[in-house]
């Protein structure tokens, strides 16, 4: 039976490009001259720092046109609030997602049996697995889903045939 994934993952690579690149920009622009402003990666945990929430808006700025030039949506982020440490600086945590959340897979399989299409999607961890009889039933049901849900970034992998 023909199946594929429903997922939410951001191609790490091309995260820690666009941060490398949001750093050299940082380093090379005049208004940013004298100040602690970078970007940190660890693993899937991204966290701005700068002299004040001014400069933090323009930090993030940076950093969502360099994810943007690399192909990356930005709705993968996920901020977190701005808070002061030491003095005047100001840092911000953003978790990069992976993964569809279990109240946004149960959205999904909740809206996929209320269209009444020949499919059975079942959550698999951080995926939901849509399996159909045919293939045009299954792209009805990515049609479905693309109209449906435009809050996080989904991509529709592993199709099987």
């Amino acid at each position: 039976m023909p199946s594929f994934d429903i997922v939410c993952e951001a191609n790490l690579v091309e995260v820690k490009n666009a941060v490398d690149q949001a750093n050299k920009e940082i380093a090379n622009r005049f208004d940013f001259k004298g100040s602690d402003a970078r970007v940190e990666q660890k693993e899937r945990e991204l966290t701005l720092f700068a002299d004040d929430d001014f400069k933090l808006g323009q930090v993030r700025d940076v950093l969502h046109a360099k994810l943007a030039k690399r192909g990356v949506d930005a709705r993968v982020l996920d901020a977190g609030k701005p808070e002061r440490i030491g003095g005047d600086k100001a840092k911000q945590a953003i978790t990069v997602r992976n993964g569809i959340e279990s109240e946004l897979a149960k959205r999904i399989v909740r809206m996929l049996k209320d269209a009444k299409l020949k499919v059975t999607a079942a959550i698999q961890g951080e995926a939901v697995r849509v399996t159909g009889a045919k293939k045009d039933v299954l792209q009805e049901a990515i049609a479905l889903v693309r109209k449906g849900v435009t809050e996080v970034p989904l991509s529709y992998q592993n199709f099987r045939d």
